[in-house]
């Protein structure tokens, strides 16, 4: 099976027009992706590539327009490369024998101020090789007859992987000990897809079983019936946020209680900034604007969490008339306007971009929380929902 896109490292690959992005990708995934050129430009809008890097592991590839292209378009290729630095894990700056001009000192400054890794990587080396000091990573190559440049360029992207992808976080596994049991509650509604149920709780099975627990998967229905089937009661209930205070009336006050989308708040993003982002839902007004921000798009259905249920414990925990948007994508929305965003779980996204977009609203001093953290905030549970995490 394909790994999911948003388990995957993200590369990003930047450079000036013409100085070999394109050749050293085609390259490196051993495919013809892009397509290479001596006419500047050749690179139009991001070109994305999923393939499984030995022994990195599954990774996307991002090959992005070259930097320098001064004509109009290239100023909306280029806006859109500068937005897909905030989707990336690592990045690789490409440059030839010139070296690093203001435009890649641009980037780097970016990345820097990201904590975002980084390889340098000077091309055209056969024509002329030009020292580039003050920096640790950079490898110097020629990419068209370079036989060793796979291997150096893997045995230095390995050197630059970030902890939270060589060490993958748990979902839940490391929340209680092995052998436990853990009731799964999943409800078969229209926003389960037919045949199938959603990401984060397949994932959340997955990551269970990896930590030798016992997974107990039933409808909010039954759940009543398999706490009296277990024995002894079980380490830990996770539930779909959707059926939160059904579920906390269920389960006994001294069994663990959280949600899939909290256990994604603390995977994919800061658990504690959103905890401390619901707390400005006291604090919202008549007139206020609260963005929803989905990572991916889907269809809405008639009672959308994000559209519907949402909006509606936000108007009734608050009493207030509240201006409430919707927005999908990766595109980050300007925020500042904003009293309130409300992520959603990022499934479909890598915990980069959550963090980035975290990091966007903090700067303009916008509080920034998740569905999961919402729901139980506004149903009164939230320090039941969050007291597991408390041990770490």
């Amino acid at each position: 099976m394909r790994a999911l896109k948003s388990m995957r490292l993200h590369i990003g690959v930047f450079g000036r027009t013409n100085v070999g992005k394109s050749s050293l990708l085609n390259r490196i995934t051993n495919q013809e992706i892009s397509i290479v050129s001596e006419l500047a430009g050749t690179t139009t809008d991001v070109v994305e590539k999923s393939m499984e890097l030995l022994p990195v592991g599954p990774v996307t590839f991002l090959d992005t327009a070259g930097l320098d292209d001064n004509t109009e378009l290239g100023e909306k290729r280029i806006e859109k490369t500068m937005k897909i630095i905030n989707r990336i894990d690592v990045a690789v700056i490409v440059c030839d024998y010139n070296g690093l001009d203001a435009y890649e000192q641009e980037l780097i400054a970016k990345f820097d101020e990201l904590k975002i890794p980084y390889l340098i990587v000077e091309n055209k080396c056969d024509i002329k090789k030009s020292e580039i000091e003050g920096f640790k990573n950079v490898l110097y190559t020629s990419v068209k007859d370079d036989e060793s440049l796979v291997f150096r360029f893997k045995e230095a992207l390995v050197k630059l992987l970030p902890d939270d992808f060589v060490n993958s976080p748990k979902i839940a596994g490391d929340l209680v000990p092995p052998k436990s049991t853990v009731i799964l509650v999943v409800p078969i509604d229209k926003e389960a897809p037919k045949g199938r149920i959603i990401l984060p709780q397949v994932q959340t099975i997955r990551d269970l079983l990896d930590s030798d627990c016992l997974s107990y998967v039933v409808k909010e229905t039954e759940l009543k019936q398999a706490l009296e089937n277990l024995k002894t009661p079980p380490a830990l209930v996770v539930t779909d946020s959707q059926a939160f205070k059904q579920v906390s009336e269920i389960v006994p006050e001294n069994v663990p209680l959280t949600s899939f989308s909290i256990l994604f708040a603390r995977l994919k993003g800061n658990l504690e900034e959103f905890i401390k982002g619901a707390e400005a839902i006291e604090n919202l007004k008549d007139g206020d604007m609260v963005l929803i921000l989905e990572s991916c798009t889907h269809h809405a259905i008639e009672d959308d969490i994000g559209r519907v249920k949402i909006p509606n414990l936000l108007r009734k925990k608050t009493g207030k008339n509240l201006v409430i948007h919707n927005y999908a994508g990766h595109d980050f929305p300007d925020v500042k306007d904003y009293k309130l965003i409300i992520h959603c779980g990022a499934c479909m996204t890598n915990r980069r971009e959550v963090l980035s977009r975290i990091l966007i609203a903090g700067q303009s001093g916008v509080p920034i929380t998740n569905y999961g953290i919402v729901i139980s905030y506004c149903l009164g549970i939230l320090p039941r929902a969050t007291k597991i995490f408390s041990q770490f």
